[in-house]
C-alpha cells in the first residue's frame, strides 16, 4: 500500500496540555485541574497532623523549627495507616525476605513492636537490598534499593509527619513526587513558556543524582526545619543504611537509595535551593525530581542561567553530565523533558520512550513468556493504553506512521 502523501495544506495538530478533550480529562480523573491548587491541609495525613499543627504551618513556629515530632511518628494509628499503604503497594521483600503478605498476616504484632522500638529509641533499620534494573529504552542498568517491609512502614510514618513541613517551602515550579502535581502539569508549564517566546532551553542533566547527594549537607537541610533530635537521628539512620548486593554489604558514603520511601522527599529538599535561587534571579526553571529545564528568551540569558546552575552544582557537591547538558534553540533543534521531545510547534515521544514501549511489547509477546493468549492480549492492552494516554498530547500526525 503506497504511503500517504502530505497535502500542501498539511498542518501538524496538537492537543495542548492546557486544553484537553472531555475524554482525556475523564481518563485522568483525580488529577489536578489546570486552574486549581491543592493546599497542604487537603492532603496532610490527619493521623499525624492536627488543625493546630496546620495553623502553625501557615503562621510559622517559634524559632522557625519544629520540635516534639517523634511521638507523631510512632503513634500506632500512624503506623497502622502506613502499613496499609505499604502492603497495598505490595513490592518485593527486603534482606529479611519478609513479604508484604507475611507482614500483613501478623500486622498488629508488627505495629506494636515498631511502636515500642520507636518509642524507646531501639529501632534499627536493616540493610537495603540492592538490585540492578534496566533503564527505560536502554541496555544499561541503574541500582534500585529495596528496604524491608518494616523499614518501609517506618519511613512512610516518618514521611507522613515531616513532608508537610518541607513541602510548604518548595517552589511552585517543582512538580516531582508532590501531591496534586503531575508530569503533565510540568509539561503544561513548559508548553506555555515556549508559546510566549522562551525558546532557548538549558537542558541539564545531573549525573547519578540520587547516588551522589552529600549526606551531611542533606541532614543539615533537614535540621534547618526540625529540631527534634530523635527525628533527626531516625533520618540519619536511614541515610546511613548499609547496602547488600550479591552477598556483599557496604555503607555508601553519599546518596539516598532509589526505591526508599523517604528518598523522593529528601531529593526534592536538596534541590529546593536551586529552584528558589534561579527564580530569584529571574530565570524560569521547571523541575520534576532531578529532571529540569530552564526556558529563556535569548541565547545570552540561557548561557547566564547555565553558569548559575554550574555554580550551584559545584557548591552542592553534585556533577553535571558534560555530554547531556547543553543549550538548545528549540525552534531548530529538539530537547527532551519527561518523555516528550519538543521542537518548534511539534511534540512527540522521545526515542527512548518509544523503544521502551516496543521492548515491553516484545517481552510480553515472547514465546518464553508462558502466558495464555488472553493474558498476553490483556497485558499488551494495558501497556498500549497507558502509553498512548501519557503521550496523548503529541502532535497527532506522528502516529500516522
Amino acid at each position: 500500500m503506497p504511503a500517504k502523501r502530505k497535502s500542501k495544506d498539511y498542518i501538524p495538530v496538537t492537543v495542548p496540555f492546557s486544553a484537553e478533550s472531555p475524554s482525556a480529562k475523564a481518563s485522568r480523573a483525580g488529577d489536578l485541574d489546570e486552574k486549581s491548587t491543592i493546599e497542604i491541609s487537603d492532603w496532610a495525613n490527619r493521623v499525624a497532623w492536627t488543625d493546630r499543627m496546620l495553623d502553625a504551618l501557615t503562621v510559622g513556629v517559634r524559632g522557625g523549627k519544629w520540635h516534639a515530632l517523634i511521638d507523631k511518628v510512632y503513634r500506632e494509628l500512624n503506623l497502622f495507616v502506613s502499613a496499609r499503604k505499604v502492603v497495598g503497594k505490595k513490592g518485593a521483600a527486603g534482606v529479611d525476605r519478609q513479604s508484604t503478605e507475611d507482614f500483613s498476616e501478623k500486622e498488629i504484632a508488627e505495629i506494636k513492636q515498631l511502636h515500642e522500638q520507636l518509642r524507646t529509641g531501639t529501632y534499627r533499620p536493616r540493610a537495603v537490598r540492592r538490585v540492578q534494573i534496566l533503564k527505560p529504552g536502554s541496555k544499561q542498568t541503574r541500582p534500585l534499593g529495596i528496604p524491608t517491609v518494616r523499614d518501609r512502614v517506618v519511613q512512610t510514618a516518618l514521611v507522613n509527619v515531616i513532608e508537610p513541613i518541607f513541602d510548604n517551602e518548595f517552589h511552585e515550579r517543582s512538580f516531582g513526587f508532590r501531591h496534586g502535581r503531575s508530569c503533565h502539569d510540568a509539561l503544561r508549564v513548559v508548553e506555555e513558556l515556549l508559546e510566549t517566546g522562551h525558546v532557548f532551553v538549558v537542558d541539564a542533566d545531573l549525573q547519578s543524582y540520587f547516588d551522589t547527594i552529600p549526606k551531611d549537607r542533606l541532614l543539615a537541610l533537614v535540621s534547618e526545619k526540625i529540631s527534634d533530635r530523635r527525628v533527626l537521628d531516625l533520618v540519619k539512620r536511614f541515610l546511613d543504611q548499609s547496602v547488600l548486593e550479591e552477598l556483599r554489604e557496604w555503607t555508601p558514603e553519599s546518596g539516598v537509595p532509589q526505591g526508599a520511601v523517604l528518598s523522593p522527599l529528601l531529593s526534592n529538599l536538596y534541590l529546593n535551593e536551586l529552584d528558589h535561587r534561579m527564580a530569584d534571579q529571574g530565570y524560569v526553571m521547571v523541575r520534576y525530581a532531578d529532571d529540569f529545564v530552564i526556558l529563556c528568551r535569548s541565547q545570552e540569558q540561557a548561557e547566564l542561567a547555565l553558569e548559575e546552575v554550574k555554580r550551584f552544582v559545584c557548591e552542592a557537591g553534585l556533577t553535571l553530565h558534560p555530554e547531556k547538558t547543553h543549550i538548545v534553540d528549540s525552534r531548530v533543534k529538539s530537547f527532551d523533558f519527561l518523555g516528550y521531545s519538543f521542537r518548534g510547534k511539534l511534540r512527540f515521544p522521545r526515542a527512548k520512550s518509544h523503544r521502551k514501549m516496543v521492548d515491553t511489547i516484545r517481552r510480553l509477546t515472547s514465546r518464553k513468556s508462558g502466558q495464555s493468549l488472553e493474558a498476553t492480549i490483556a497485558q499488551i492492552n494495558r501497556v498500549t493504553v497507558g502509553w498512548f494516554s501519557y503521550f496523548r498530547h503529541c502532535t497527532w500526525n506522528i502516529f500516522d506512521k
